[in-house]
């Protein structure tokens, strides 16, 4: 079998993206700008009261991965899904993409993920995740094989509440390990640091290689005020890490190197959706791709800057055409 650039184990969902007021926020009882999990009662009041919605196969990993293909990457994707209508969206959309992705959907247990987006005019997206069958990935979902074929695995931040997750996370870094395969993690959400801050720790200690997050994120991860402190504490707990700003651009900083590089100046933002997303697509393309650090972050700030300029959270033009002056192709 071929060698994939990125497998990416995560949420499998369909994201139902409106535009909705401040006031419909209020009215539902939303925290603007934060990600709620929610039960199936909930998911199916809220989808009644949104307006005229765009649905699309998303996740926070898949969606990674998609922009990696747009790229001219290669990549598969491990996540859990129902044998239902929402399945097999997830499956034909997240295939039809280039992604790898071979899973026999669960016939039995909760539905489908999905995760319900409202863009309020200021394009903050506000999400609401009914994580559904997606939550119930195991180590007997992980295929070991698909694993140790790709350069680097990379793990959503999003699916660390349950324990066989968990099981399935460390099975999958120690695969991807003894092979020399690199291991990304995403923290995902503040909310998510909130909830696990000490084993995202140890994780991001012992395990990870690679990690993601936005400023939000890490200062919450180390307790600390200032961006800057944080960037002391990460700098010796893992091999890379690339860390977002939103307009501030983005930072990558290593053991002995720190790489500054501007946001992705775009005319309208549309919706912010994805675009942490699609920063670790170009990077970990650059990444796997041989490109030094500095590219690949602007590789990651071009992807970013494509996907806030329309809604939804994976690329609408091609990021490789996008991508070719930079890397003079």
């Amino acid at each position: 079998m071929s060698r994939l650039d990125v497998v990416a184990i995560g949420n499998a969902l369909v994201d139902v993206l409106s535009h909705e007021s401040h006031e419909f926020l209020a009215e539902h009882g939303l925290i603007a700008g934060a990600m709620e999990l929610i039960d199936t009662d909930r998911a199916e009041h809220l989808y009644a009261a949104m307006g005229p919605a765009v649905e699309i196969s998303g996740g926070s990993a898949a969606n990674t991965l998609v922009g990696i293909t747009s790229l001219g990457g290669s990549a598969g994707f491990i996540g859990r899904v129902a044998d239902d209508e929402l399945g097999a969206v997830f499956g034909h959309d997240i295939r039809a993409a280039g992604v790898e992705f071979v899973s026999t959907p669960a016939v039995d247990g909760d539905p489908s993920g999905r995760c319900l987006i409202m863009v309020t005019p200021d394009a903050q997206r506000t999400m609401n995740t009914y994580l559904g069958a997606s939550a119930k990935l195991g180590p007997a979902d992980v295929d070991q094989d698909l694993v140790a074929r790709a350069q680097v695995l990379y793990l959503e931040g999003y699916l660390w509440d349950e324990a066989d997750v968990k099981d399935a996370y460390r099975l999958a870094a120690r695969t991807a390990h003894e092979v020399g395969n690199r291991v990304a993690f995403t923290l995902s959400d503040a909310f998510c640091v909130d909830r696990h801050r000490e084993e995202f720790l140890e994780l991001v200690e012992s395990d990870v290689d690679v990690l993601f997050a936005n400023e939000a994120e890490i200062t919450s991860l180390y307790r600390v005020d200032d961006f800057d402190d944080a960037l002391q504490h990460v700098q010796h707990h893992c091999e890379i890490a690339a860390l977002t700003r939103s307009e501030l651009g983005a930072v990558i900083v290593t053991r002995d190197e720190v790489h500054v590089v501007d946001a992705t100046r775009v005319g309208d933002v549309v919706d912010t959706t994805g675009a942490g997303d699609q920063f670790a697509a170009g990077f970990l393309y650059g990444l796997t791709h041989g490109y030094d650090l500095g590219t690949a972050a602007k590789l990651g700030a071009l992807a970013a800057g494509e996907v806030i300029s329309h809604l939804g959270a994976r690329p609408a033009s091609s990021l490789a055409a996008l991508a070719a002056p930079l890397l003079h192709r």
